[in-house]
């Protein structure tokens, strides 16, 4: 089939229909919710973060278990998700998938946005990034952790609590 079925979309179209929905946030903007107890979402695959860095106490949620881990009536939930008064900021290398992330975390109930440009926007303008055998960020159960833990490292890194 060549043509496009009724009522089918592309994707630059509900990027812009997620976009439509969202309150996207600068770094700068990110930040400073950041700072003030919003959670700062990373959505990148394991290798992105190993290639590129993490964000210090950024949780790390790898995309195909976003839902699962913010529904607050999901079994599959992180434990601190209790109810609707989070606000999720997604990350991702550069804008794109964390719109649609976002947009799928607003359906949920949450007040979520993503940030404009995503990790690289982020590092950019010097924003606080660590490599990620430093651990800074909080790899939530079901992602990857973007670099390999032998047990020695993870015992004397501090990587293991």
């Amino acid at each position: 089939m060549t043509q496009r079925p009724d009522g089918a979309q592309t994707i630059g179209e509900i990027l812009t229909a997620a976009r439509a929905r969202l309150a996207r946030l600068t770094p700068a903007e990110a930040f400073e919710e950041f700072c003030a107890g919003a959670t700062l979402i990373d959505i990148r695959p394991a290798g992105q973060r190993a290639a590129a860095g993490e964000v210090p106490g950024s949780v790390v949620v790898e995309r195909n278990h976003l839902e699962w881990r913010f529904d607050p009536e999901s079994d599959a939930r992180l434990p601190w998700v209790t109810g609707y008064d989070l606000r999720p900021i997604v990350i991702c290398e550069e804008g794109y998938t964390s719109s649609l992330a976002a947009a799928a975390l607003q359906e949920l109930g949450l007040d979520a946005t993503d940030v404009i440009g995503g990790y690289a926007a982020w590092a950019a303008v010097g924003l606080p990034t660590a490599r990620p055998e430093e651990c800074a960020a909080v790899v939530a159960p079901g992602a990857s952790p973007a670099v390999v833990l032998t047990r020695e490292f993870a015992r004397t890194s501090g990587c293991d609590s």
